[in-house]
């Protein structure tokens, strides 16, 4: 991604007071993420989701520049409830409201000197912010634990159909001399959220007119997710197994975790490709 910063330089001259208020908002909600949130193996894909936000805005950037009609009511009305549930998110440190709040002030602001066609132009960005917010610990622990045991049980019974010596406690998989904990970060709720962002995206990038064909892929992105992360726990299992502990549990589990986003991509552009041949087919015989 190459940036113009002639094409940026008058956004920059025109709007610095909003983009300085709003800096002063929200650098300090970030400096907390990049120092603790996203420093987490299971929020590690925070930083690539705002790298992809702004670079979908720049994208965007030409929706700012066409002619529209504000609408300044209902944008102090945005205005005003986005600063109380910022002061809210931030004085109760509740990152889900400081960083909702966020998208709403964003919202506000376009509305307020750009109004509803730039909002409408903008609004895939404003979603994807979506991804960044971190869930409740209590939601994703209920999620997560039975994902976890549904991967753990498809991994042993596909490696005990061919012939491997597994046993499963849990979400514990015991293959020869070796016990594997499928943690959070191998099929967890954060790593579904990864993955249901990279499908989107990828809906926004292709760019289908069939909102049916739009739908199907999304929702295909929960079953997607489950079957990347049970390849990704059985190879970590077969590379333990083969190759010892340090090995599995070394580079080989963190380059999984690049190989699972790959499997998953690989997987939504086969699916999309089989609907296609599908719709063309249905378009043949009618």
């Amino acid at each position: 991604m190459v940036i113009n910063f002639n094409a940026v330089r008058p956004y920059l001259i025109n709007w610095w007071p909003l983009l300085l208020g709003f800096a002063a908002l929200v650098l300090p909600t970030y400096a907390n993420l990049f120092t603790n949130i996203w420093n987490e193996a299971d929020q590690a894909h925070g930083p690539l989701v705002l790298m992809v936000v702004l670079y979908l805005f720049y994208d965007k950037r030409q929706a700012f520049s066409q002619p529209s009609s504000p609408a300044p009511r209902v944008g102090w009305v945005i205005f005003a409830l986005s600063l109380l549930i910022y002061i809210l998110g931030r004085s109760q440190d509740i990152l889900m409201l400081d960083m909702g709040a966020q998208t709403l002030l964003i919202v506000a602001l376009i509305l307020q000197f750009k109004g509803w066609t730039t909002l409408k132009a903008v609004w895939f960005p404003l979603f994807f912010m979506v991804f960044m917010i971190p869930l409740p610990g209590f939601f994703v622990d209920a999620v997560t634990m039975p994902m976890k045991i549904a991967v753990s049980q498809v991994a042993e019974h596909v490696l005990y159909w061919f012939d491997y010596p597994i046993a499963r406690n849990g979400v514990i998989l015991q293959i020869g001399q070796y016990q594997l904990l499928v943690a959070d970060a191998c099929a967890g709720m954060h790593t579904l959220i990864s993955l249901e962002a990279l499908g989107l995206l990828y809906l926004n990038l292709v760019k289908h007119d069939s909102l049916a064909r739009n739908v199907t892929l999304a929702l295909f992105i929960v079953p997607i997710s489950f079957t990347a992360n049970t390849i990704r726990v059985i190879a970590i299992t077969l590379v333990t197994y083969y190759f010892g502990d340090a090995v599995g549990q070394g580079f080989v589990h963190g380059f999984a975790g690049m190989v699972l986003f790959l499997v998953a991509l690989l997987l939504i552009i086969f699916i999309d490709s089989t609907i296609q041949r599908l719709v063309k087919l249905n378009n043949a015989k009618g």
